[in-house]
């Protein structure tokens, strides 16, 4: 029975490579294999529900060049991608622009290219978006530490396993929590053999994929994983912080803070991802604009992507308006 089996899926799978890689058609399968056009509909159907076939329909991600020519002007920026906004929710917005940064992410990495990446929804809906042109060894590195509760799928771990897999290559974990109890703990697990190999690993990184944090609470990353509350947001705005990009907080001019929290993140530091060549933000909505601003205007960030609705509320921030 198990070999009947077998013998099944191998000639589904034979089907499957003769239509889909070999640009035969189901008629000239069928002679070939000496069975009915029917028959080879059939198999190839039973290739798609079982996963041998899957089928990406790409659909057109409409960009705005006079934003990301200001943008990129404005601010200096590398690059620039604004997605014109045809999306109603929140969500919808941000699925959609992680959509536009995978193609972005496949246009740029290259064979043994060693990628950084944080944690989070927008770095999620990237990689859970990204359909690769080839797949080739690179080296996915977790940047900062992980969330340890909540949705793992969208923590650092899971996002560099699964990324690491969609191109092939291998990923190195960090090993410890993104936000310790004092300066001391986070000291320590620093000098950890494994932590440090990584770490060091992550400012060798040739792209960098992060999203951009906010202080509203209905999109703060760090309030949803529980290492902040209502209160320390809140408090946080008090000390001038807007933003944080790898749990790294900055004012609106993107200068770091020397601020308790800083001082406890287990990651890579912003000076040091200051030296990575591409350093792509992912980041979509008016609530987050702020910490946009302060992102770009320090250049954590060099290459930005979001919709045309952040786009024209950063610039308008930038240049004085509400």
């Amino acid at each position: 029975m198990l070999d009947e089996r077998n013998e099944r899926l191998e000639l589904i799978t034979q089907v499957a490579s003769l239509y889909y890689e070999e640009g035969l058609s189901q008629e000239q399968i069928a002679r070939m294999l000496k069975l009915s056009k029917a028959t080879i509909s059939r198999l190839m159907r039973r290739a798609r529900e079982l996963g041998i076939v899957e089928i990406t329909v790409h659909k057109l991600l409409e960009t705005d060049r006079e934003l990301e020519s200001a943008l990129t002007s404005t601010f200096g920026l590398r690059l620039a991608r604004v997605m014109v906004n045809r999306a109603g929710s929140y969500e919808d917005r941000l699925r959609s622009v992680g959509a536009l940064a995978a193609r972005y992410v496949d246009s740029v990495v290259f064979k043994n290219a060693i990628l950084g990446i944080s944690w989070g929804t927008a770095v999620y809906h990237t990689v859970n978006s990204l359909s690769p042109r080839k797949r080739f060894p690179v080296l996915v590195v977790q940047m900062i530490g992980a969330i340890g509760a909540g949705n793992p799928q969208i923590d650092g771990p899971d996002l560099a396993r699964r990324l690491s897999s969609i191109y092939g290559g291998d990923f190195r974990y960090l090993h410890a929590p993104l936000v310790v109890g004092s300066e001391e703990v986070r000291d320590a697990l620093s000098k950890e053999e494994r932590i440090r190999e990584t770490l060091d690993l992550s400012e060798k990184a040739d792209i960098a994929l992060v999203g951009i944090g906010s202080l509203e609470p209905s999109v703060s990353s760090l309030l949803r994983a529980g290492y902040l509350t209502k209160e320390n947001l809140k408090s946080l705005k008090s000390q001038g912080a807007v933003g944080d990009v790898c749990a790294r907080h900055y004012d609106i001019q993107g200068n770091v803070l020397d601020i308790e929290i800083n001082r406890r993140v287990v990651g890579i530091s912003l000076e040091a991802l200051h030296g990575i060549k591409r350093v792509i933000g992912v980041a979509v909505g008016e609530k987050k604009a702020p910490s946009i601003l302060g992102a770009l205007r320090g250049r954590h960030v060099n290459i930005l992507i979001t919709d045309d609705i952040t786009a024209r509320r950063v610039l308008e921030l930038q240049s004085g308006i509400g």
